[in-house]
């Protein structure tokens, strides 16, 4: 089965079992600083290795209070959200921890994706029509860092394609006009998300408007 394959042979209950997975992991580490076990009810595609990103935003402002995952599929795709789970909630650097009653009014949002694979270009005019919104999701390496967004980010904020490759440089640390220099790495990804529509509520996936 291809690595794009697989993200589309996940099911809506697969997607639901996702998210209420991640919700539990985060509120129980919040609540009593212990890591959820590997839950018995595991479906199978979970325990195949893959990468993933748990998002948190508050509701119904949908204001960012978390984003953090595991881009790379080195792990069980149920241990990545378990540990993306805790750290989004706990560990992003740009926030403060989310309490116990902030995440009973939050909405978690998982993002399974696909292995990061070079994009391939002999100009970097190329990116341009290569990378498309709504699809592709970015990672930009470079000397001094490197930065990750997921596809959703660029179909939320409205960008063009060289919005999306200057703001994923900034991302990086680096000038937003890097990605035009030979210097830089730029990998796409692809993602299958599913979000709560309501805090606790109905689980439901997110197809991006390209």
């Amino acid at each position: 089965m291809s690595d794009t394959s697989k993200l589309e042979s996940f099911t809506i209950e697969e997607g639901t079992w996702l998210v209420k997975t991640a919700r539990r992991a985060a509120e129980a580490y919040v609540t009593t600083g212990e890591r959820i076990p590997v839950p018995t009810d595991t479906p199978s595609l979970a325990k195949q290795k893959m990468g993933v990103f748990v998002t948190i935003k508050s509701y119904p402002k949908d204001e960012l209070r978390g984003c953090i995952g595991r881009p790379e599929p080195n792990q069980p795709l149920v241990e990545a959200l378990i540990d993306s789970a805790i750290d989004s909630a706990t560990r992003d650097p740009r926030f403060e921890p989310i309490n116990a009653k902030e995440l009973q009014e939050s909405i978690f949002e998982v993002s399974v994706l696909s292995p990061p694979v070079p994009v391939q270009v002999k100009n970097p005019l190329e990116y341009k029509s290569k990378i498309v919104i709504g699809r592709d999701g970015l990672i930009v390496e470079w000397s001094y860092g490197a930065g990750l967004l997921l596809p959703q980010v660029a179909v939320e904020e409205g960008w063009d394609i060289e919005t999306y490759l200057s703001y994923a440089c900034m991302k990086a640390g680096a000038h937003p006009d890097y990605w035009l220099i030979d210097k830089v790495r730029i990998l796409s990804f692809q993602a299958i998300i599913f979000y709560e529509a309501t805090p606790r509520g109905d689980v439901r996936q997110r197809f991006l408007a390209k």
